[in-house]
């Protein structure tokens, strides 16, 4: 149970810098479309509103995919599991609500860089 837990845990830590490491990416790409929005008039939260929004969207389409998969496959593993019901909705529950924290806190740090992009800096950059 021991070493499932660790799998399971750089397993977490793998999903979270993936997202952290693919939204920095667009952040850094787009920052000129960042700045412009900014110096048209869009204030910071807005901005970070757009960068969690669009990183969590796939991590939630993931989450609801992953949960109708282990929810179908729940029947299968009834013989593996012990002191658990296959469908425990308290664990599913857990889970589901774990993995959404971790989407928003890997997509919460790139949309608070793309906050603090000064737009008459960026659009000077070639």
């Amino acid at each position: 149970m021991r070493l499932l837990s660790v799998f399971a845990g750089l397993a977490l830590l793998l999903a979270a810098v993936g997202i952290y490491s693919v939204l920095a990416y667009g952040v850094r790409r787009r920052k000129r479309e960042i700045a412009i929005r900014m110096a048209l008039g869009a204030d910071r939260s807005a901005v970070v509103r757009l960068i969690v929004a669009q990183g969590m969207r796939p991590a939630l389409l993931g989450l609801v995919i992953g949960a109708g998969g282990a929810l179908a496959l729940g029947s299968a593993m009834r013989s593996l599991v012990f002191g658990v019901t296959s469908r425990d909705p308290a664990t599913f529950g857990f889970v589901a609500a774990l993995l959404a924290v971790v989407a928003l806190a890997a997509c919460a740090l790139p949309a608070l860089r793309a906050a603090r992009v000064q737009p008459n800096e960026a659009l000077q950059e070639p």
